[in-house]
């Protein structure tokens, strides 16, 4: 898969200081991983947001600190409600050669002849699915070809998608992720908000970086 670059310098400002630094044009942004230390590090914050607002699924990123580079994750991406700006960003560092668990994003692809010819309605089922791999392996998403579902009331389940051999599902295969009913049979469910790329590894977590910051 292709890997995003992006450059970063360690930063001093914390609270109340993350205003201005803001204002200054840098994106404040944390580096943590299993057995290390959180870095607090900074962005140019009009190259960061492009870059990571055109991310598409889950992928990986190469982070440049100190002339070294670092494989990360985005773990959160916290933003002002009102705007959408970018506040905060959390790095991830993964180890190359540690397998990892991460969720990634399905993506309905083509038509169903169902929908198409018979007027069925097309009916969502998991947004995303979860996955082990290493890092270099990973995926940015998995297609899932609505063109196989022909007649009303077939679906597509985890178990026909389909994911490179270095890959293993861990979602169970009977989970459905689309089927087509009839008009009448539609179901109204409460709508589920998309995850974006969290990674799960055996010890995860980080600790608080530096309190409430100031937007």
């Amino acid at each position: 898969m292709q890997t995003i670059t992006l450059a970063a310098e360690h930063r001093t400002a914390v609270r109340k200081g993350l205003g201005p630094l803001r204002r200054s044009g840098y994106l404040p942004a944390v580096l943590y991983g299993i057995d290390k230390t959180p870095q607090s590090i900074q962005l140019n914050s009009r190259e960061a947001t492009k870059i990571i607002n055109r991310i598409i699924g889950t992928a990986l990123i190469d982070l440049t600190l100190d002339g070294q580079s670092h494989k990360t994750l985005l773990r959160e991406v916290q933003r002002n409600f009102v705007t959408d700006e970018i506040l905060h960003v959390d790095f991830f560092e993964v180890a190359m050669d540690r397998v990892m668990r991460v969720y990634i994003p399905v993506r309905l692809v083509g038509a169903s002849p169902a929908v198409v010819t018979l007027g069925g309605v097309l009916v969502r089922g998991l947004p995303e699915i979860e996955i082990e791999c290493l890092p270099g392996d990973l995926i940015q998403e998995v297609n899932a070809d609505l063109s196989a579902i022909k007649q009303i009331n077939e679906s597509i389940h985890v178990s026909d998608l389909r994911v490179p051999p270095t890959i293993k599902i861990l979602t169970h295969l009977d989970e459905q992720i689309a089927r087509v009913t009839y008009a009448a049979q539609e179901e109204v469910a409460a709508e589920k908000p998309e995850v974006t790329g969290e990674v799960e590894v055996v010890e995860k977590g980080k600790k608080e970086e530096e309190g409430e910051e100031e937007k």
